[in-house]
């Protein structure tokens, strides 16, 4: 389907509508879910002029096509299985994305790989306030999406990694910020952190120090192509001040655990019976990354809550 174009006073969307557009051919649950938010985002931010109405109007004919065409999907007519879909895509695209940074394979694509995976925490707003890991990793990509841009924009090396505690947000903020100086920068940061690219053509900067001899990583389009061909996450071994995967503030003792026994007679809500579904479907997405700690917690969180009704 063409699409009109987009009206510079709908700009707050374009990146929403050309993530869809790349995902037309490759994953239509991505392509669904990120025009329903960009179609969210458009209708508050219009001024109903004649422009914005047409591609508004196209937009919920195509949804309304997709959802007929594809009504088998359960990650696009269930919320709790879309939400799943796309967490774990933008995870995957982080994880690739962190372990190239960290083993200094800068290039377009992995300011690309994090860009699309902050790009796609977005769009899991229309599910609700993100969790702590999400805003973590949304905030994380897009600050090294744009600091990675502007260093190959001007020459310079980018730091691998995640920079200090004490100056991420100073160092990245020059970053989003900064490149103007020279004429170089194409990055506008928004409130939130977000960067906006102008321009793709980036080419890789060599390090100073080259690293050792490896295989050549697969590129953002492989990976977006076949989820299947990126690197496992990096759990052996951290860099000085590498980046460190998120921790719940509360890691229960699997060691000591007490079994819930269930109180006689619980009720358990529909709310209550989604949020379990919850658990369970992070439990899984933690154990295709050997994250064997976080799918314990979620699975006791969820027997407790449908053993006892609560949290």
């Amino acid at each position: 389907m063409e699409f009109p174009p987009c009206p510079p006073t709908l700009k707050s969307i374009q990146h929403f509508l050309k993530l869809a557009q790349e995902h037309d051919s490759r994953d239509v649950v991505i392509a669904y879910w990120a025009r329903l938010y960009a179609l969210q985002v458009g209708l508050k931010a219009s001024t109903q002029s004649a422009e914005e109405t047409k591609l508004l109007l196209a937009i919920m004919d195509w949804l309304e096509q997709m959802k007929k065409q594809h009504a088998d999907n359960e990650a696009l007519t269930n919320d709790i299985a879309a939400q799943a879909h796309i967490e774990n895509y933008a995870l995957k695209l982080f994880l690739y994305a962190d372990k190239q940074d960290r083993e200094e394979n800068f290039g377009k694509n992995v300011v690309k790989a994090y860009y699309s995976s902050g790009v796609l925490y977005d769009i899991l707003l229309t599910f609700g306030e993100l969790s702590e890991e999400a805003l973590h990793n949304r905030k994380y990509a897009k600050y090294k999406a744009a600091y990675i841009h502007n260093c190959l924009k001007n020459g310079e090396t980018p730091i691998p990694g995640p920079f200090p505690d004490d100056e991420s947000s100073e160092l990245a903020g020059d970053n989003l910020a900064g490149g103007s100086n020279d004429g170089a920068s194409n990055v506008t940061p928004t409130e939130d952190g977000a960067a906006e690219f102008k321009s793709e053509n980036v080419e890789p900067v060599t390090p100073s120090t080259p690293p050792a001899p490896q295989v050549t990583p697969p590129t953002a389009e492989e990976v977006l192509q076949n989820p299947s061909k990126l690197p496992s996450p990096p759990v052996d071994e951290e860099k000085p001040g590498g980046f460190e995967p998120y921790v719940p503030t509360e890691q229960p003792n699997a060691a000591i655990y007490t079994p819930i026994v269930p109180v006689a007679g619980v009720q358990i809500t529909a709310e209550q019976m989604i949020t379990a579904q919850k658990y369970c479907k992070y439990a899984g997405s933690s154990l295709n990354y050997d994250d064997v700690k976080s799918a314990v917690e979620y699975l006791q969180k969820a027997l407790k809550l449908l053993s006892t009704g609560s949290e």
